[in-house]
């Protein structure tokens, strides 16, 4: 009801919504789903699970989302249409979907990449697991696509401990997704199972802490806006430190600060060496062993430098003006005695 989807079906964390997602999206073994290069882990292994391969795309420098120019010249120079279906030249595979991440919160251009997606034959997933409270001219996200995955974990806005839920507009596949997450159990009585399914539901203890949740949502995105206005106030013209370009078609839900600096590693050092928790944005995906041997779209491999460059600070919907203060106070210190 808050996204505005028609449908949603409560599941045990995000990373399996993105996996059943893939499933009713007719994702098979040999396929590619293409992700942007910068995410969390669990984008890429839902993919792995289904036996299919990722595309990983660069990111964009600014905002860090996929970059929707490069894909745009993939698409447009190594695919081709062949009955209805995107066909990597190379090689013949068929390239099913595409999973766009709205890494942070923040949202890219989706008109383009629906654009893309129709006339390239793709299903879109979106992984919105970081983007619960996030709107892209005013409708949110997650119900863009044929489905939408959000995240309760323990470090989201709101958390059930672990869970998630899939979101869509299409009936059929809604009940498809519930029958297929609740070991595909047929009849309410008997023991009989029409296919493979999954132990994937959302235990009642957990839903019910959910729905607890929900009721302080607003109050907490509230709060999560104001701590992001408030760094940025705070740390504008502070050393080098740049931030995430948000567009203003969106309105973001400010999940998790993190800005951009040369200083990254010292001053990640510095902070949690001074009783600031501080941490490094994720490793691009392409440098992880597993999947060094996938295929990297890039042009200038803003990912590698992105990663070098971002640090994310205590973000946390309860953190008052006082710690505010004394993180940009550490922060500041640091700068003033690298120049000193």
């Amino acid at each position: 009801e808050y996204v505005g989807a028609k449908y949603g079906i409560a599941c045990m964390n995000g990373t399996v919504g993105l996996h059943i997602a893939q499933i009713l999206c007719g994702v098979v073994s040999n396929d590619y789903v293409i992700v942007p290069n910068i995410t969390f882990i669990a984008t890429l292994n839902a993919i792995k699970y289904t036996g299919a391969d990722p595309i990983l795309i660069d990111v964009n420098q600014t905002n860090w989302q996929m970059d929707l120019s490069i894909l745009e010249n993939f698409l447009e120079s190594k695919t081709e249409i062949k009955n209805s279906q995107c066909i990597l030249k190379e090689n013949g595979r068929i390239i099913r979907a595409i999973m766009p991440v709205h890494v942070l919160g923040n949202i890219g251009n989706l008109e383009k990449l629906i654009k893309l997606s129709k006339k390239h034959h793709l299903k879109i997933i979106e992984d919105s697991t970081e983007s619960l409270g996030s709107f892209y001219k005013k409708q949110h996200s997650g119900t863009f696509g044929d489905f939408g995955v959000f995240s309760f974990n323990g470090n989201k806005i709101i958390s059930t401990g672990g869970g998630g839920v899939i979101v869509t507009n299409n009936e059929e596949l809604a009940k498809k997704a519930k029958h297929i997450t609740t070991q595909a159990k047929v009849s309410p009585t008997e023991y009989i199972h029409d296919e493979i399914g999954y132990n994937y539901r959302l235990v009642n203890v957990l839903a019910a802490i959910g729905v607890a949740q929900m009721e302080k949502f607003p109050d907490l995105l509230k709060k999560k806006r104001i701590m992001d206005n408030y760094y940025r106030k705070e740390l504008s013209n502070v050393g080098d430190i740049e931030f995430q370009e948000v567009n203003s078609n969106v309105n973001a839900n400010c999940w998790l600060f993190t800005f951009k600096t040369k200083k990254m590693r010292p001053l990640l050092d510095y902070l949690n060496n001074n009783g600031v928790m501080s941490r490094p944005f994720w490793m691009p995906m392409n440098q992880l062993e597993m999947f060094k041997n996938d295929l990297y779209v890039t042009e200038n491999d803003n990912s590698s430098s992105i990663y070098e460059t971002c640090i994310s600070i205590p973000s946390s919907a309860g953190i008052n003006e006082q710690e505010m203060r004394e993180v940009v106070s550490k922060i500041k210190e640091f700068y003033i005695n690298i120049n000193n």
